[in-house]
């Protein structure tokens, strides 16, 4: 078992889209839990190939192709994460103004998905007028916003202050990679995740 839990994470390290699918479906009909593949597999690798990005020992293509291969293997795995999961709540997900990297957020929403979220993802590089009138629009239970640049993650901030003005107890969960908990609590966000699986997983504590 252990063996498969590797192969799949060396797939997805490698961005082999083909290889990911095939390796989970083998994990799954070998009696795998579809948990175990996401947390012990899925997640690593990808959170491997961010530390060698932040080391400069990767680059935004390997980041792609990687998150290609990953959301391979999620087609395989979320209707049966999401089977025992339904109702978790209702989360929008975008990336702030003058960033356009949709990689980390797109693994936040795939895991949020995994976990049973009903998640609208509003996209990149968006202004806070748009976080605004989708907070209004949608009611979600928790707004998650993202970026990849420091010079970018200012504007969390800004639209933090922007949606408490129509909701003062509105809960804002804030992640990237320049982004820390210290950070979190300076802007008023009501939470923090150091990765996608642990967004998930902190959403659901949020709403508890």
């Amino acid at each position: 078992m252990e063996e498969m839990l590797l192969l799949i994470r060396d797939a997805i390290t490698a961005g082999d889209e083909d290889a990911a699918k095939k390796l989970v479906g083998e994990a799954l009909k070998a009696g795998l839990e579809p948990r175990n593949i996401m947390e012990r597999a899925m997640m690593p690798a990808m959170e491997d190939i961010g530390e060698r990005f932040s080391r400069n020992e990767a680059f935004i293509p390997e980041l792609i192709v990687a998150a290609a291969a990953m959301q391979e293997g999620m087609q395989l795995l979320k209707p049966l994460l999401t089977a025992g999961e339904k109702g978790s709540g209702k989360v929008v997900l975008g990336t702030v103004y003058g960033d356009i990297h949709s990689i980390g957020k797109n693994l936040v929403r795939m895991c949020m998905e995994g976990a049973g979220f009903e998640v609208i993802d509003l996209g990149e590089d968006l202004k806070t007028e748009v976080f605004v009138e989708a907070y209004k629009e949608y009611s979600p239970d928790i707004l998650g916003l993202s970026a990849l640049l420091s010079s970018t993650m200012q504007r969390m901030k800004e639209v933090i202050d922007a949606v408490r003005v129509i909701d003062p107890s509105a809960l804002i969960m804030v992640g990237g990679a320049p982004v820390t908990s210290d950070y979190a609590i300076e802007i008023g966000a009501s939470g923090y995740a150091s990765n996608a699986f642990e967004a998930a997983m902190n959403a659901k504590e949020l709403i508890v």
